[in-house]
């Protein structure tokens, strides 16, 4: 059975002082999505496929949910990962909550990045810290 534990989801959560449509804006367009997380071809289509440019190489990824300006639901390379972008008004603010989740069991190796889901999760959830509470703060908020 232990092999069928799995990781629980990175959850970043952060209150940005800008309004819902500026916000939305930056978490799906390619150039704003580029300017905060990494270069892609990203299009605003359920359906559509696109790459992200990440320091292991090109992943492909897939929009599976798109309901503006509150989600964003896509697929990240062939790990079974998923990444949700939730916006929710707040008086003139926006609450964004980043959602990354399908990590398997600890142990098990993801090939790309040549370690366990364990370790990549742990330096994925400091690098989304890093992205979502600093980069997409400061691009929204500058």
């Amino acid at each position: 059975m232990e092999n069928q534990r799995k990781l629980p989801a990175i959850r970043q959560t952060v209150l940005l002082n800008a309004p819902i449509d500026r916000v939305w804006k930056a978490v799906s367009t390619s150039e704003s999505i580029a300017a905060w997380f990494m270069p892609n071809d990203f299009q605003p289509e359920v359906g559509s496929t696109f790459t992200l440019q990440t320091p292991f190489g090109p992943s492909p990824c897939e929009v599976l949910e798109l309901d503006p300006p509150h989600r964003l639901v896509f697929s990240w390379d062939t790990s079974g990962w998923r990444v949700t972008f939730e916006l929710k008004e707040r008086g003139g603010q926006t609450e964004f909550t980043l959602v990354h989740d399908g990590w398997g069991a600890p142990e098990e190796i993801i090939p790309k990045g040549r370690d366990t889901n364990a370790a990549i999760r742990d330096r994925m959830d400091h690098g989304w810290k890093e992205i979502v509470q600093v980069r997409l703060r400061n691009y929204v908020e500058g």
